[in-house]
Parts: structure tokens; C-alpha cells; sequence
């Protein structure tokens, strides 16, 4: 065992507690071997998670993470080939033409953790704050419980992915590497604390929304603010994108497809007596549709032009493009659906809306044909903890749940 492994194991060993497995809801739903995998290995399964949760990484730089899912791999005999950048793995299970792939993320935010959980991050300023470290443990599950079948109607490639909390994302890298060769589906879960542990949101068409970077940085000669007409009035000019370009943007673009700019940070001046000489605007540009998303930003770009002409101040625009819509495909998002009712009964499934938040799962779904599903990880007692918030956890009674939905989404795209 080579010594990043045995750090591995020393992870999991205290990460886990006596009482750290949970209740198994879907217990007796089957296939007998996937209750079998679960009845044995649910203590694991909560290990992995939280193991993955007190030594989170940022993206790009999830080695340990990807050496965890890695060991376990081969540990079962299975074949995991890492991404030559050290980040990032996927694995074939079974044989055949057919091949369905399961996603999961690997890395963590840039938070301080306050949940005071006894495996809380160790790592100062880092954290598993959108439940990627649940989201590597049900995968990782999936994978072996599936490897453990007497007998699969294909192949499943699981794929365990750096970097979604960046733009423009990971799924990029791995897209690049030719991980979709073959794919002919592709599922993924993503935690979602408004729903309770037993139920998985599905929908059918955007699920997510498109999301872009803007930064516009302006340039004035500056100069005193009892002479504003002899200079470029900086501040002004920034207050003129900041109240108008929305405005001008919810006139030009249908207000059926959720397109919202908000700002998130404006940077300019010292002094209350002098026109700055420099000033920086950065926020996000979301949409729901993808055909708007392709148009924004030349739409952007001159609504800019226009509304600082009269101001005369000069400024570069950055429009970085993020990551289109996750567009559930019809037959996926059902196929999803009755994974969730076969794995949990009737009231498994239930539907979900169309987030405004952004997910680099949509690159894949450029390739191939697919559905994300929203997991259910509220316990259904207390406050609905909100991804991306330094407090966020999660019932850990979601784990098998997402193995079961998993495995029976992967098996019935198959038979499909």
C-alpha cells in the first residue's frame, strides 16, 4: 500500500463513527444482489462520504479524492484509469456493445465549514458545501454494488469528475479525454436539501440554467469632483451599467426564459473628493434557454457600448461563457423517474423546477442524450440548510438511497 493509500484508509477509519451507518429505506426493493452489496457495505458507503467531506479540494486539485475512488476500484478488481492530469477517473463495469455512463464531481468550495460535525473539514477555508462528497460516495457505491451483479445487459462507465464548481467546468476536461466514447446515456444526481430523503425530483427539459461571467473594468482620466464635466465621470458611468444594463437586457430578451443579470461586486475610488481613475463591475448572466444563451453575448457587448458613449469612459468587457442549460432529454428524464419509483415505490418520484443556478453536467448532455435528478437529502426535521452556505449537511440516509437510483437508472437504460 503506498503512503497516499494508507493516508487514505486513516481517513475513513476516523472519519467513521460507531453509529455511522444508516437506515437503508429502500431496503427489500431490490435486485437481491444490490440489497446484499448495501446490507454490507452501508457502513462503507457513510465512511467514503464522510472521509471525502474532512479532506475536501479544490478544483483541479482533487487528487485524494480521486485516489480514494481509485483504491477502491481495484480493490474489487476493477480496471479505474486516471485522467493524466491526476484529477479526475472513470471505470468500465460489465461487457457489451450498450454502455450507459454515471456521473459524479469530486470537488469542494472555497468555504469555512460551521457545521461543527465531528468530520468537519480539515481543511481551513475549504469545504463539501454542495454535497459533492455524497455525491463521489453514491457513485463510488453504484460502481461496486454493480460490480457485484451476477450478471449486467452492457457496460456502465462511471465518471468521477474534477472541477464543476469552475467555469467553464470539468466535464469539459473529461469530455476532451474521450470519456463519452461509446456513451450512449447519461445519468446524475445532484443533493438537493429542499427535498426530503426518500424522493428524487425529475423533470423533463431545463432543469438548470445557462451561466456566464461578465467584468467590465473602466478607465477615466480622473480629476476633481467640482469639475465632473472635464473628465470621465468614473462612478457614474459604473452606476449607469449597474442600474440600466439589466434593465435594457429584461426589454431585449423574452421574460419567459429566466435570463437575470445580478452584480456581485464593484470595486472603485478612495476619496469622496476625486473621480477615480479606475473601476472594476463583475456578475453573472443567467438564462434558462439555450438558443438566448448563444445570442448574449454580442447582445451584451453592444448594450455596454451604448450606454457608456455619452459617458466617455473607456472599458474593456470580459464575457466569459459558462456552462449551457442541463436539458433533460424525454426518455432519460423517465428513465430517471422510474428509477426513483422502482427504488423507493410510488412516492420516490416527484417534480422538481427549473434552477437558476448553473451545472457543467450540460456538457455532456451536448454529446449525448441524459437527465440530472434532484436527491433529496433533508431529514425532514429543522431548517432546509442551502447549498453553497457554510452550515450545509446533509442526511446521510440519502447515500443508499442514491445507489439504488443509480443502479436502477443504469439498468433500465440499458434494457431500453
Amino acid at each position: 500500500m503506498s503512503v497516499l493509500d494508507a493516508h487514505t484508509e486513516l481517513l475513513a477509519a476516523q472519519a467513521i463513527g460507531p453509529s455511522a451507518p444508516v437506515t437503508d429505506i429502500g431496503q427489500g426493493r431490490g435486485p437481491a444482489w444490490l440489497d446484499g452489496w448495501l446490507a454490507e457495505n452501508n457502513r462503507e458507503l457513510v465512511s467514503w462520504r464522510r472521509a471525502l467531506h474532512a479532506r475536501p479540494e479544490l478544483a483541479r486539485q482533487e487528487r485524494l479524492s480521486t485516489s480514494l475512488v481509485a483504491t477502491r476500484l481495484t480493490a474489487a478488481g476493477l480496471k479505474p484509469q486516471i485522467l493524466p492530469s491526476g484529477t479526475g477517473l472513470t471505470c468500465d463495469i460489465g461487457t457489451g456493445d450498450h454502455c450507459v455512463a454515471l456521473r459524479a464531481d469530486l470537488d469542494a468550495l472555497p468555504l469555512r465549514e460551521q457545521t461543527g460535525l465531528p468530520f468537519a473539514s480539515g481543511v481551513d477555508g475549504v469545504m463539501h458545501a454542495c454535497g459533492h462528497d455524497a455525491h463521489t460516495a453514491m457513485l463510488l457505491g453504484a460502481g461496486l454494488a454493480l460490480a457485484n451483479a451476477p450478471k449486467l445487459p452492457g457496460r456502465v462507465r462511471l465518471i468521477f469528475q474534477p472541477a464543476e464548481e469552475v467555469q467553464p467546468g470539468g466535464a469539459i476536461d473529461m469530455v476532451a479525454a474521450g470519456v463519452m466514447k461509446d456513451v450512449e446515456r447519461i445519468f446524475a444526481l445532484h443533493c438537493d436539501p429542499r427535498l426530503p430523503v426518500g424522493q428524487l425530483g425529475t423533470k423533463v427539459g431545463p432543469i438548470t440554467s445557462a451561466c456566464d461571467l461578465l467584468e467590465v473594468r473602466l478607465t477615466s482620466p480622473g480629476g476633481h469632483t467640482s469639475r465632473p464635466h472635464l473628465t470621465a465621470d468614473l462612478v457614474h458611468a459604473l452606476g449607469t451599467l449597474i442600474t440600466q444594463l439589466p434593465s435594457l437586457l429584461s426589454r431585449r430578451v423574452d421574460p419567459r426564459t429566466g435570463t437575470v443579470l445580478v452584480w456581485g461586486a464593484v470595486e472603485a475610488g478612495q476619496a469622496a473628493n476625486a473621480v477615480p481613475q479606475n473601476g472594476v463591475l463583475r456578475g453573472t448572466l443567467r438564462t434558462g434557454d439555450h438558443q438566448i444563451w448563444t445570442e448574449l453575448e454580442p447582445l451584451v457587448r453592444s448594450l455596454v457600448t451604448a450606454l457608456l458613449a455619452p459617458i466617455g469612459v473607456g472599458y474593456v468587457l470580459e464575457h466569459t461563457r459558462g456552462v449551457p442549460p442541463v436539458d433533460n432529454e424525454p426518455l432519460s428524464s423517465g428513465l430517471l423517474h422510474d428509477a426513483a419509483v422502482a427504488a423507493l415505490g410510488p412516492d420516490g418520484a416527484t417534480s422538481t423546477e427549473q434552477s437558476s443556478g448553473g451545472e457543467d453536467f450540460a456538457w455532456y448532455l451536448e454529446e449525448v442524450p441524459g437527465a440530472m435528478g434532484r436527491l433529496g437529502v433533508w431529514s425532514g426535521e429543522g431548517p432546509m440548510k442551502d447549498l453553497h452556505q457554510a452550515t450545509f449537511d446533509l442526511d446521510e440516509r440519502a447515500l443508499p438511497v442514491g445507489v439504488r437510483v443509480l443502479v436502477h437508472a443504469a439498468l433500465a437504460s440499458l434494457a431500453a
